[in-house]
């Protein structure tokens, strides 16, 4: 596998690219570099565990579309195509755990904030 990190294909195609972007995917192979380089970097994302770099993660919902100036995907491909996939949905999958960690310790920290505050002892001095 190719893309060490590194996003910001030009061969990205999702809904919401600018158009001259889609144009740009001249070959599969470059596509899935791309496709791999963004996963690399969701990954990364996730080592680094920051919670919101991850949650930006988890909101970028934008579906891929495959390039439909490039024909079929290549037979000699389609390993390597499915193999990202399972790697994307692993990546997903892990993102999702993630932030929704991230929820839940956020509703405990606010259920702990916004407590009503514990009765405080009172002494009275009954020699008075």
């Amino acid at each position: 596998m190719t893309g060490g990190g590194t996003s910001g294909g030009s061969a990205r195609n999702r809904v919401g690219d600018f158009p001259t972007l889609v144009g740009e995917a001249r070959n599969w192979p470059a596509v899935l570099n791309a496709l791999e380089g963004d996963v690399y970097e969701a990954e990364e994302t996730l080592a680094r565990g920051r919670a919101e770099e991850i949650a930006a993660w988890g909101r970028r919902h934008t579906d891929w579309i495959p390039p439909s100036n490039l024909g079929p995907l290549p037979d000699d491909l389609r390993e390597r195509a499915a193999r990202l996939l399972q790697h994307q949905l692993a990546v997903a999958e892990a993102l999702v755990e993630k932030i929704t960690q991230s929820q839940k310790q956020r509703d405990v920290a606010a259920r702990m904030s916004y407590a009503p505050t514990r009765p405080v002892a009172s002494f009275i001095d009954r020699a008075l």
